[in-house]
């Protein structure tokens, strides 16, 4: 898989449905102006909509909240995920994933902060669901880890908390960075990281 086919599904190609504009919309509002400051009238303001047209969307502001964190475990799941279960050697299969996970970081920073800073929000299922989605996403990254410490290419005593470093490294991005960062650069430098420092992998 070359570069340019792996970041494809990070590629926004679609137009946003009124749904996602809102949610959109509302994780610019909370990143601003915190999540407990705002209620629902300030949100539809934010959007430009009239309150009762967002309450035909979400009938609460936590909705709101767990759509933006449902989308930041859905979408890497259902688009990065099958990157694992191409052919290729398990080096090539976690730099494809790796690649287009900071990709996605990218063009969702707000909403990626937004959903770790205000998890405590959301109501115990919500929260439970988001937690289970993050750490099947990281299982997935374990077992390619594993794999690639059975044939050779990785050296690490333990493949769950080389994924969990690895994840919680390139998660971190998103706390700093700024819309004209070099984000081919910054790529390659979080692939070296992780694949040739965290996992030991040759050169």
């Amino acid at each position: 898989m070359t570069s340019s086919q792996s970041s494809e599904p990070a590629t926004r190609l679609i137009p946003l449905s009124r749904r996602d504009e809102i949610v959109a919309a509302a994780a610019r509002f909370f990143a601003t102006h915190g999540y407990h400051t705002v209620g629902m009238r300030e949100i539809a303001e934010a959007v430009g909509i009239r309150g009762a047209s967002l309450y035909n969307h979400f009938s609460a502001k936590e909705e709101i909240l767990f759509a933006i964190a449902e989308k930041m475990t859905r979408d890497p799941i259902e688009n990065h995920l099958p990157i694992l279960d191409l052919d290729g050697t398990p080096t090539t299969r976690l730099r494809a994933l790796l690649e287009i996970h900071i990709q996605h970081l990218s063009l969702n920073r707000v909403e990626h902060l937004v959903s770790v800073r205000e998890m405590t929000a959301l109501t115990s299922a919500h929260r439970d669901a988001v937690l289970d989605s993050r750490r099947y996403y990281q299982r997935r990254v374990r077992d390619v880890i594993s794999a690639g410490v059975r044939v050779g290419e990785f050296t690490t005593d333990s493949p769950r908390l080389a994924a969990i470093a690895i994840l919680d490294m390139i998660n971190g991005i998103s706390w700093w960075l700024h819309d004209d960062a070099d984000i081919p650069a910054l790529t390659q430098a979080y692939l070296g990281f992780a694949i040739e420092g965290i996992l030991k992998a040759p050169r």
